[in-house]
C-alpha cells in the first residue's frame, strides 16, 4: 500500500469515527503536527510564547484550544449546555418539537449510526454558530483594515468578518455561515454578530435547531499575549424564551506564525476508499 493511500486510508478512519461517534481519533490523540506532503518527518509544535500584555486591537495569529486539541469537539453538544441530561437551553414549544425530531449521534439522545440525521454527517457544511461548537480545532485569525478572516481546521472552512462599519443586509439571502460584523468594544476585546443563517443547520451537534431569526454573538477576549478567550451566546426568540450561553471563555493559546495546520477535511471519496480498502477486508 503507498503512503500516499495509507495517509488517506488514516484521514478517512478519523473522519468516520468523528462523524459517527463525535470522539477524536486514535491518531489525532497522539500523532504530533505533520510537514506538508511529501516530507517524512513529524515538526513540532511551535510556540513563541511571549509573556506580557496583549497587543491593542489585534487577535490575528493562530490558535489552538489550550486545554489540548480535543477540547473543543463538543460532541455532546455546545460545552456549555452540554446533552447531558442535565443542561437544556430554555426552549419554546417550537423549538422544543423541533428539537425532539432531531435524531444525533452523540448525547443523552443517541441515535444508531444508520438513523442519524445529522446535516455534518453527511458532509453539509456545518454553519454557524456550530463552526465554533463543534470540532473548534486549531483557527487562523488574519486582520486587514476592513475584515477579519477566520480559518478553521475542520473541514478547510474560511469566513469572513466584516469590521467596516456595514451594517447587515435588509432582506439577507439566507448563508450557510450567515453573515458576521464586528467591532473593538475595548482594546482586546473584539465583538462579532452575525444574523442571515441557514434554517437546514444544526445550532450544535445535539440537534438543537434554530430559526432565520438566529442572532449569534461571539466574544473574543485576549487577556495577555499568549491566550484567547471566546464566549458565545445565542438569541432567537422563535426557539428560545431568552437567549443563552453556549461557549463560555473558551481558552486557546497562541501558536508560532510558522505552525503548520493539517488538512481535517469530510471527504465522501475518502470513506468510500476506506470501506473499499479496510471496511470490506475479512480477518
Amino acid at each position: 500500500m503507498s503512503k500516499r493511500l495509507v495517509r488517506r486510508t488514516i484521514s478517512g478512519v478519523a473522519l468516520f469515527t468523528i462523524a459517527i461517534l463525535g470522539v477524536l481519533s486514535a491518531q489525532s490523540q497522539t500523532t504530533p503536527p505533520h510537514a506538508p506532503d511529501g516530507w517524512d518527518r513529524p515538526v513540532a509544535s511551535s510556540t513563541k510564547a511571549q509573556p506580557g500584555p496583549a497587543p491593542r486591537h489585534d487577535i490575528s495569529g493562530t490558535w489552538e484550544p489550550a486545554n489540548g486539541p480535543s477540547d473543543g469537539i463538543q460532541g455532546t453538544g455546545s460545552k456549555a449546555m452540554p446533552a447531558d441530561g442535565k443542561h437544556e437551553p430554555p426552549y419554546t414549544p417550537l423549538g422544543l418539537e423541533l428539537m425532539r425530531h432531531s435524531k444525533p449521534g452523540n448525547g443523552n439522545r443517541e441515535v444508531l449510526p444508520a438513523d442519524i440525521d445529522d446535516p455534518v454527517f453527511f458532509c453539509n457544511p456545518q454553519g454557524m454558530p456550530r463552526e465554533d461548537l463543534y470540532e473548534l480545532r486549531q483557527t487562523q485569525i488574519l486582520q486587514t483594515p476592513s475584515k477579519m478572516v477566520m480559518l478553521y481546521e475542520f473541514n478547510k472552512i474560511w469566513r469572513v468578518i466584516w469590521t467596516d462599519g456595514r451594517e447587515f443586509p435588509k432582506d439577507p439571502e439566507p448563508r450557510w455561515f450567515g453573515y458576521s460584523v464586528g467591532k473593538w468594544v475595548d482594546d482586546t476585546t473584539f465583538v462579532v454578530n452575525t444574523a442571515g443563517t441557514d434554517e437546514r443547520t444544526w445550532v450544535d451537534k445535539a440537534g438543537r435547531p434554530h430559526s432565520s431569526d438566529l442572532r449569534i454573538e461571539e466574544r473574543f477576549h485576549r487577556p495577555d499575549h499568549d491566550h484567547l478567550e471566546l464566549t458565545v451566546t445565542i438569541e432567537d426568540p422563535k426557539m428560545y424564551t431568552k437567549p443563552w450561553v453556549a461557549l463560555d471563555k473558551f481558552p486557546f493559546k497562541l501558536l508560532g506564525d510558522d505552525f503548520d495546520v493539517r488538512e481535517m477535511i469530510c471527504s465522501p471519496a475518502e470513506t468510500a476508499e476506506y470501506n473499499r480498502v479496510v471496511g470490506s477486508q475479512t480477518k
